[in-house]
């Protein structure tokens, strides 16, 4: 990525000498420069808003009492994780975030999500590498998936990852500030197609990741 833009910044630059239009050009960079930081600050108090109201909702237990509810749908995404794993806390966390349009405070949830699925998966490799794990497979009672090598995904994460990408959004809050932020006369007008369009999303996401899962076991 980083020679992608330096060949582009480069070639913008070039282009514009060869054209005399350089002054046009310097004052373009001026411009966006300007409306990249009123952006950025437009955007740092409507994520301050909702995360602080996540936040809140922490705090009076309506995330836990959510997380409950979505025990669930996180067996039937995660079938292999064990249900009383820290991770799907963490999951069903960063899954709310992204349902309320909240991605930036999803993040936080969804590393530590990955990081505890490599810690199962690592649990798995030993558990595997024993003497009692290697008679089970060899018996054919295997009862919990073989543990992929180091440095690669295991089924869980690719899971994650889609449905993370896919999410259901009923506010869409980033879009909403941006549409604010440049004069839309109705910002939230977007909440309707963009409901429809993660829902048929989301709803790819799990049959693909429901045909995968067959496919691998």
């Amino acid at each position: 990525m980083n020679y992608l833009w330096a060949f582009m910044i480069l070639s913008g630059v070039i282009f514009s000498a060869f054209h005399g239009t350089i002054p046009a050009v310097t004052g373009a960079v001026l411009d966006s420069a300007k409306e990249a930081v009123t952006l950025c600050i437009t955007m740092t108090g409507v994520m301050s808003f909702w995360m602080g109201l996540m936040r809140i909702a922490e705090k009076g237990g309506v995330i836990a009492g959510l997380s409950r509810k979505l025990k669930p749908v996180l067996r039937f995404l995660f079938p292999q994780i064990p249900p009383e794993h820290v991770v799907n806390e963490q999951i069903a966390a960063n899954m709310i975030a992204n349902i309320f349009g909240l991605g930036w405070a999803a993040t936080p949830a969804g590393l530590k999500a990955m990081e505890s699925l490599e810690a199962l998966e690592e649990s798995r490799r030993k558990e595997m590498g024993t003497e009692n794990g290697a008679a089970k497979r060899k018996k054919g009672h295997q009862t919990k998936p073989a543990p992929v090598p180091r440095g690669t995904a295991n089924a869980e994460m690719c899971t994650f990852l889609i449905m993370n990408i896919s999410s259901l959004q009923l506010i869409p809050v980033n879009i909403i500030a941006f549409r604010s932020q440049y004069g839309s006369v109705n910002p939230a007008e977007i909440i309707g197609p963009a409901i429809l369009a993660t829902v048929i999303s989301t709803i790819t996401a799990v049959i693909f990741c429901k045909f995968a899962q067959k496919l691998t076991n």
